[in-house]
């Protein structure tokens, strides 16, 4: 090989190495991840923010449900209530 193409791969080299480093090292995380899901086990943090999402949401339902009764309970009133008479001149 000639002198000026090895002295062209050097940098290219150089360049390529920490590319390839990168890359591999998020395809390791990516791997890592997919493993954890595929197995269930989830970080102790991710799993207190689920838990505590999901009260949260059993917190957010009830206060519906309750709001829905009270609207209910309202319409039926408003339903029951009877027109006020007039008064006959």
């Amino acid at each position: 090989m000639d002198k000026q193409v090895v002295v062209l791969f050097i940098p290219i080299l150089a360049l390529a190495i920490p590319i390839v480093a990168i890359v591999a090292s998020s395809v390791q995380k990516v791997a890592k991840f997919k493993a954890d899901a595929a197995s269930g086990a989830l970080p102790g943090e991710v799993e207190a923010r689920m838990a505590a999402l999901e009260d949260e949401v059993h917190g957010l339902r009830r206060e519906l449900g309750e709001t829905q009764e009270r609207l209910d309970f309202t319409e039926r009133l408003l339903a029951q209530r009877t027109e006020p008479k007039q008064i006959q001149p």
